[in-house]
C-alpha cells in the first residue's frame, strides 16, 4: 500500500518524558501535549512540520475534512458472521471475532478477521501488535509468550481499572447445532487478577486451555504464533529447537511423544553404557590387582594358619594340665587308700599297749571336767559376793545424798529469808511511788506537731520540685537553642563557601539524603572502603557553560545517589539508612568497575567530526568511583556534548554510528535502534534541555543570610534569659534547702521528746503490775518456809530406811563369804586330783612314746596323701572349668575339633614343645603386608558385586537397544516423510523467486541432537548452504523464515497462525515475492508445489509496497489513530465496534483508533485521497 514518506520526530511530551520527575520538567507546554487522547502511544501528525516539507500546501480545508473518509453505510455481511464470511469457510478453532475493551491502546474495538489471510496494517504505535497480545492472553496464555510486559495488569488501559478480551472461535463441522465457542477474559488492574468465561458461563483457566488445545492451538509454539517481540527469539532458535517446534506444529502428537521417549531412552542408554564401561574397566583392574596379590595372600594364609595353630596349642595347655591333674588325683586316691589300710593294721597291732594309756587319759579328762565345774561354781559365788559389796556402796551413796539434800534445804531457807526481806523493801518502795507521783502523757498532741512539720517539709519539697522542673526545662530549651545556633552558624558559614552552597542545595533537594550524608561523614570508619556522597556535593562541572547540558543528562536519583565500592558496604549502609534511621528518599549504588574501563565509543577525531566538543565525562570532575557510577548508570563516557546545533549531515552520520545519546545546542537526542528489523529501523527522541540549578555559581542569598543572623541573635537573647532564670532557680533552691533543714531538726526534736515521755509514762503505768508481782513473790516464799519442816522430816525418814537396809545386806554378805570359802576348798581339792592324774598319764605316755610316734607318723602320712588327693581334685576342677569356658567361647567348636586330633597321652611338655616348634617356623616366615589379606578379601567381595552389576547392565543395555530400535522404526519414517513434504513446499517457494532451498533432517547418535537443517541459495553461482546468521543477510533470513512457516501451512494442525512484522528488514523484491507466495498459499491458490489452503493467517506489518497482488479471500485490517479520526455515530458507539467489513476492491477494512471507540474508515476513499495528494504535489 502506498505511503507518505513523512519523517516524524517525537516531541517533548513523549511517553519517556512523562516518566521524568517534576523537578526536571520545563514550564513550557509543548505543541504535542494535548490531552484529547489518554494514551501516550498515539502518533500525531504535526501540521506545521508537514507543511514545511511541502506536501500538504495545496490541500483545501474542504478536501482535508476527515468526515469524507467515513462511508455512508456499513455492511457487516449477512452470512452468519460479522465479517461477512460463512462460518463453514473457517477452519475449526480459527478466530471469527475479537472484541476488546479498555485493553492497552483500545477503549472499545472489534475485529472480524477472514478465514484465510488477514493483513493488519497501520503506522507504528496505532495498536496492531495489541491484537496479537489480545489473541495470546484471551486464549489463556500468559504475557511471557509476548516478550512485553510481565504483569497482566499492565495490559489494562491507563485510567481504567478493568479490561476485557472476547474471542469467538469457529466451531467444528460436526457441531452443526452448536454455536461458535466464545471465550471472554476480564483483567483487573487491582490484584493483577483475571476471570474467564466460555459462552457466557463462568469458567477456569484450565477449561479455557483445554478448549484451546482441543483445537490444536499452540500459542507457545513460535511456528504458529510469532509476535513482534519474539521475532529475534525465533531467529535465534537452534536447529534442534526448530525440529521440536516443527513437530509440535505439523506432526501428530504421538511423534513428539516418540521423540521425547527416544531422547529419554538414548540418555538412559548413554548413562548405562558409561556405567557399563566404567564397571568393566574397574572389574578388569581389580582382577589384575587380585592376581598380583595372590602369592602374598597364600603366604599370609600359611602364616595365618601357623598363628592360628599356635593359638590353638596355647588354648590346649589347660587340657594337657587337666589330664595331668586327673592322673595325679587318681594316683593320690590310690595311695590314700593304701596308707589308711596300713594305719589300721598298725593300730590293731599296738592296741594292748595303748589301752592303759587310753584308760588313764580318760580318767584325766574326767578330772579336768570336775575341775572346770568347780571353778565355775567358785566364780559364781565370787560374783554374788561382789554384787552384795556393790549394793552396800550404793546404799551408802543414797544416805549421803539425802544428808546433802537436808543441808541444801537449810541453805535455801537462809536465802529465802534474805529474799523475803528484799521483796518486802521493794513492795514498800513501789507503794510509796504510786502514792507520791501522778504522770500525764498526750501522744496525739505530739503526733499533730510532727505531722505539721512533715506537711511543711512536703510543701518545701513540692516547691523545690517545681523549681527544678522549671530549671530542667530551661536547660533543655537552652540546649535546643544552642544546637539551633550551632546549625544556623554552620549554615551561615556554608553560604560563604562553594561546598557549603552545595550542601544547602542537597538539603533543599532531599532532607533525608542530607541527613544520611552527615551520618556517613561521621562514620566512615565503619566501612571497608570510602563511601562517597551524592554527585551534588562530590562533583562539579569544570566549565559553567556546560552546566545545562550535563544536568539535563542526569535524573534527580542520579544526583542524590551514594556510591559504595563493595557489596558489604552497600548492605551495611542500606541497613543503617533504611532499617535503623528509617529514611525514605535514599538511593545507594555500587561502583566496582574502575573509571579507566569506560572508554568512548569512537575515536577523538571521529567525535569532533560529528560536531561534538567532548564527552559528558570530560566536563565533570569528582572522585573516580562516583564518575564510574555515572558512566555505568547514564553512559557519561559515551554521550557527546556540543554547545552548537549539529548540521543535517552530522545528524545523518550519527544515525549509523555507535553514539546513541548526545546534547547539542538546547536539545538532547536519543536514538533507539531495532536490530531485528534491519539497520534502518531507528527512532529518535528529541527534547529540550532544562536550565541547570545544581552546579551553578550563584551569588550568596543575602535574604537567607540576614534571616540566619537575626535568628542567631534572637536565640542568643533567649539563651541569656534562660541563664538568668536558671540562676534565680538555684538561689531559690538553696533557700528551700535551708528551710528544710530547720524544719527537719524541729521534727527530730519532737520525735525524741515524744519517745522519752512515752517511755516514762509506760513505766509509770507498769508500777501497779510490778507491785502485784512482788507481793505474789513474797507470798510464794512465805509458803515455801512453812513446807520446809515437812520436807526435812521426810528426808530423815528416808535416811533411817536406807540405814536399816544396809544392815540387812551386811548379813547377807557374811553368809556369802562362807559359801565362797567352801567353793574354794572344793576347787583346790579337784585341782590336786587333776595334777596327780596328769602325772600318771605322763609316766605312761613316756613309756609308750615310741609306739605313739610310729602311729603319729603313719597318721601324718595318711593325712598328707589325702591332702594331695584333695589338691589334685581342686586343680582338676579349676582346669576343667577353664577347658569348658574355652570350648564355650567363639571358635570353641573349632578348638574341640583341634583337640580331637591331638594324642590322648599328650602332656604339657609335649604342648610346649610343639608351640616352640611352630613359633620357630613363624619367625622364619616373612610377615609381608599385614593389610594384604583384608584388601584381598574386600576386593574379592567387590569383584563379585561388580560381575553381578555388569551382567545386569548388559541385560539393561540389550533391553534399551531393543526399545530404541522399535521406537525409531516407527518415528523416523514418519519424520522423514513430514520433513520431505516441508522440503518440497519450501523448495517450491524458493523456485518461485528464482532461488533454491531444501529442508532435511540432521541425524545423530543422540536423538536430542537431531535437528532441522535448512539449506538455501540466493545467488546463481553459489552452492546450497546451511541457513545461519553468518552466511545470509537479515533480509535473506527473513525470507527463509517466512517460507519455512508457509511450508508448514498445509501440514499444520494449528487452526490459525500469527506473524508480526516479519517483513521488516526485507528488500522490496523479497518482500513482494514473499507477499505473492504467502497469498498463493494462504488464500488456497493452486500451484504445482503447494497443496494450498490450510489454517487462518495473520500478518502484521507497518508498511507495504505499491502494487501488491490482491486476492478476494484475503482481508486487510487497517488500524489507524490520531487527532483527526472521524467521529463515531451513536449506533456505532452503542455497538462498540471499531472495525468493519470489506469496503473496496483494493482490499481492506477500516481500523479503529485507540481512543473513544474509534470510527469506521472507507479504505477506498483513503486511496483516492492519497492519489489527490500525489497529484497536488506533482503540480
Amino acid at each position: 500500500m502506498p505511503g507518505i514518506p513523512l519523517r516524524r520526530q517525537r516531541t517533548a511530551s513523549s511517553e519517556d518524558e512523562q516518566e521524568q520527575s517534576s523537578d526536571h520538567l520545563s514550564d513550557a507546554e509543548t505543541p504535542g501535549s494535548s490531552t484529547r487522547r489518554p494514551s501516550s502511544k498515539r502518533v500525531r501528525l504535526d501540521t506545521n512540520h508537514a507543511k514545511s516539507n511541502g506536501e500538504l500546501d495545496s490541500i483545501s480545508p474542504e478536501e482535508s475534512s476527515p468526515t469524507d473518509l467515513v462511508p455512508a453505510t456499513t455492511n457487516n455481511g449477512d452470512s452468519g458472521t460479522a465479517s461477512g464470511a460463512a462460518v463453514d469457510q473457517y477452519t475449526p478453532g480459527s478466530i471469527v471475532r475479537v472484541r476488546l475493551q479498555n485493553f492497552v491502546t483500545y477503549t472499545s474495538a472489534e475485529f472480524f478477521p477472514g478465514p484465510n489471510l488477514n493483513m493488519i496494517i497501520g503506522p507504528n504505535g496505532t495498536g496492531k501488535s495489541t491484537l496479537v497480545c489480545a489473541i495470546c492472553l484471551g486464549l489463556g496464555w500468559g504475557p511471557q509468550h509476548l516478550g512485553r510486559a510481565k504483569e497482566l495488569s499492565e495490559f489494562v488501559k491507563h485510567g481504567f481499572s478493568e479490561a476485557s478480551i472476547e474471542i469467538e472461535l469457529a466451531r467444528r463441522p460436526e457441531d452443526e447445532d452448536a454455536k461458535n465457542p466464545v471465550i471472554r477474559r476480564s483483567i483487573k488492574r487491582e490484584g493483577n487478577k483475571s476471570q474467564f468465561s466460555i459462552n457466557g458461563k463462568q469458567s477456569t483457566l484450565r477449561s479455557v486451555m483445554e478448549l484451546a488445545r482441543s483445537f490444536s492451538i499452540q500459542i507457545d509454539n513460535l511456528c504458529q504464533f510469532l509476535p513482534q517481540d519474539k521475532v529475534c527469539e525465533f531467529a535465534a532458535l537452534t536447529p534442534v529447537e526448530l525440529l521440536h517446534s516443527t513437530q509440535r506444529a505439523a506432526a501428530p502428537e504421538h511423534m513428539t511423544q516418540w521423540h521425547d521417549s527416544l531422547k529419554e531412552l538414548r540418555a538412559e542408554q548413554k548413562k548405562v553404557e558409561a556405567q557399563h564401561v566404567t564397571d568393566k574397566e574397574t572389574l578388569a583392574n581389580l582382577e589384575g590387582r587380585q592376581q598380583i596379590l595372590r602369592a602374598d595372600v597364600e603366604r599370609l594364609q600359611e602364616r595365618a594358619n601357623i598363628v592360628k595353630k599356635i593359638g590353638m596349642l596355647e588354648k590346649a595347655r589347660p587340657f594337657a594340665k587337666y589330664r595331668q591333674a586327673r592322673n595325679q588325683h587318681t594316683e593320690a586316691k590310690k595311695r590314700s587308700k593304701e596308707a589308711q589300710a596300713e594305719l589300721k593294721k598298725l593300730e590293731d597291732e599296738l592296741e594292748p599297749s595303748l589301752r592303759a594309756v587310753n584308760h588313764k587319759q580318760t580318767y584325766t579328762q574326767q578330772v579336768e571336767k570336775v575341775v572346770k565345774d568347780r571353778k565355775r561354781v567358785m566364780e559364781r559365788e565370787e560374783m554374788a559376793a561382789d554384787d552384795l559389796v556393790k549394793k552396800q556402796k550404793e546404799m551408802e551413796e543414797k544416805i549421803h545424798d539425802l544428808e546433802t539434800e537436808i543441808q541444801a534445804e537449810k541453805d535455801g531457807d537462809k536465802k529465802r529469808r534474805g529474799e523475803l526481806a528484799r521483796i518486802d523493801l521493794n513492795i514498800k518502795k513501789l507503794e510509796k511511788q504510786i502514792s507520791d507521783v501522778t504522770m500525764e502523757f498526750d501522744p496525739l498532741a505530739y503526733n499533730e506537731q510532727i505531722r505539721e512539720k512533715q506537711r511543711a517539709m512536703r510543701e518545701i519539697q513540692s516547691r523545690g520540685q517545681e523549681v527544678r522542673d522549671t530549671a530542667r526545662n530551661n536547660v533543655q530549651q537552652g540546649r535546643e537553642k544552642n544546637e539551633r545556633i550551632s546549625r544556623a552558624q554552620k549554615e551561615l558559614d556554608e553560604l560563604d563557601s562553594q561546598a557549603g552552597q552545595q550542601i544547602v542545595k542537597l538539603r533543599e533537594l532531599s532532607r533525608d539524603t542530607a541527613q544520611a550524608w552527615e551520618w556517613i561523614q561521621e562514620n566512615q570508619n565503619q566501612f571497608e572502603y570510602p563511601v562517597f556522597g551524592p554527585p551534588v556535593v562530590e562533583c562539579s562541572v569544570s566549565d559553567p557553560k556546560y552546566v545545562d547540558a550535563i544536568e539535563s543528562l542526569l535524573q534527580k536519583n542520579d544526583l542524590l545517589s551514594f556510591t559504595c565500592q563493595s557489596r558489604n558496604d552497600f548492605k551495611k549502609l542500606g541497613e543503617q539508612l533504611y532499617g535503623t534511621m528509617k529514611l525514605a528518599e535514599i538511593n545507594i549504588r555500587t561502583s566496582t568497575t574502575g573509571l579507566d574501563q569506560f572508554r568512548p565509543p569512537v575515536l577523538q577525531e571521529d567525535m569532533q567530526r560529528y560536531g561534538f566538543e567532548g564527552w559528558a565525562l570530560d566536563f565533570i570532575t569528582g572522585p573516580d568511583p562516583v564518575l564510574a557510577m555515572l558512566c555505568g548508570e547514564r553512559g557519561m563516557h559515551q554521550t557527546g556534548v556540543s554547545l552548537r546545533d549539529i548540521s543535517t549531515q552530522q545528524y545523518e552520520a550519527l544515525q549509523n554510528c555507535p553514539i546513541s545519546i548526545w546534547v547539542s545546542g538546547k536539545s538532547s537526542y536519543q536514538i533507539t535502534r531495532r536490530r531485528e528489523y534491519g539497520p534502518g529501523a531507528t527512532s529518535t527522541r528529541v527534547r529540550d534541555i532544562r536550565r541547570g540549578r545544581i552546579w551553578t555559581n550563584q551569588p550568596v542569598d543575602m535574604r537567607a543570610k540576614r534571616e540566619l543572623q537575626m535568628s542567631i541573635e534572637g536565640w542568643t537573647e533567649e539563651m541569656g534569659e534562660f541563664k538568668r532564670e536558671a540562676d534565680e532557680a538555684n538561689e531559690k533552691l538553696e533557700q528551700l534547702k535551708a528551710e528544710s533543714r530547720v524544719i527537719e531538726r524541729e521534727r527530730k526534736g519532737l520525735e525524741d521528746e515524744k519517745a522519752t515521755r512515752q517511755r516514762a509514762y509506760a513505766e509509770y503505768k507498769a508500777l501497779p503490775t510490778k507491785l502485784a508481782q512482788e507481793k505474789e513473790k513474797y507470798a510464794g516464799l512465805d509458803r515455801a518456809g512453812s513446807a520446809l519442816k515437812e520436807r526435812l522430816a521426810t528426808i530423815s525418814e528416808k535416811i533411817d530406811e536406807q540405814t536399816l537396809q544396809r544392815g540387812r545386806v551386811a548379813l547377807e554378805y557374811a553368809q556369802q563369804v562362807e559359801k565362797l570359802s567352801q567353793a574354794y576348798e572344793a576347787f583346790f581339792e579337784a585341782e590336786t586330783m587333776l595334777i596327780e592324774a596328769q602325772s600318771d598319764l605322763e609316766v605312761l605316755t613316756e613309756r609308750n612314746r615310741s609306739v605313739k610316734t610310729m602311729l603319729e607318723v603313719r597318721r601324718r602320712e595318711v593325712e598328707q596323701v589325702m591332702q594331695e588327693s584333695k589338691q589334685a581334685s581342686e586343680i582338676g576342677r579349676r582346669l576343667l572349668d577353664e577347658c569348658q569356658r574355652i570350648l564355650e567361647e567363639e571358635g570353641g567348636e573349632e578348638q574341640r575339633q583341634f583337640m580331637a586330633t591331638q594324642p590322648d597321652n599328650q602332656t604339657i611338655e609335649d604342648v610346649e614343645t610343639e608351640i616352640e616348634s611352630e613359633q620357630a617356623r613363624l619367625e622364619m616366615m616373612h610377615e609381608g603386608n599385614p593389610n594384604a589379606m583384608a584388601e584381598y578379601e574386600n576386593r574379592a567381595r567387590t569383584i563379585v558385586k561388580l560381575r553381578e552389576r555388569v551382567t545386569k547392565l548388559e541385560e539393561k543395555l540389550s533391553s534399551l537397544s531393543a526399545g530404541i530400535s522399535e521406537l525409531r522404526e516407527k518415528w523416523e519414517p514418519q519424520l522423514d516423510a513430514l520433513v520431505g513434504q516441508i522440503s518440497d513446499a519450501f523448495s517450491q517457494s524458493f523456485e518461485k523467486i528464482g532461488c533454491a532451498g531444501q529442508v532435511g533432517v540432521h541425524k545423530d547418535d543422540d536423538f536430542d541432537q537431531w535437528a532441522i537443517q535448512i539449506q538455501v541459495k540466493f545467488r546463481e553461482n553459489e552452492p546450497l548452504t546451511i541457513l545461519d546468521s553468518h552466511r545470509q543477510s537479515g533480509g535473506e533470513r527473513a525470507v527463509s523464515t517466512i517460507f519455512y512457516l508457509l511450508s508448514l501451512q498445509s501440514l499444520a494442525r494449528a487452526p490459525f497462525r500469527v506473524v508480526d512484522e516479519i517483513n521488516q528488514g526485507m528488500d522490496p523484491r523479497n518482500e513482494r515475492v514473499v507477499h505473492d507466495r504467502l497469498l498463493d498459499i494462504a488464500c488456497n491458490t493452486t500451484d504445482e508445489g503447494g497443496a494450498g489452503g490450510g489454517s487462518q493467517y495473520f500478518l502484521i506489518t507497518p508498511k507495504l509496497l505499491h502494487g501488491l497482488k490482491y486476492h478476494p479471500r484475503m482481508r486487510v485490517l487497517c488500524v489507524a489513530s490520531g487527532e483527526y479520526m472521524p467521529a463515531v455515530s451513536s449506533s456505532e458507539r452503542g455497538r462498540g465496534k471499531g472495525l468493519a467489513g470489506r469496503s473496496s476492491a483494493v482490499g481492506g477494512t477500516a481500523g479503529g483508533d485507540g481512543g473513544e471507540g474509534g470510527g469506521k474508515l472507507d479504505f477506498g476513499k483513503l486511496v483516492e485521497r492519497r492519489k489527490k495528494m500525489v497529484l497536488l504535489k506533482a503540480k
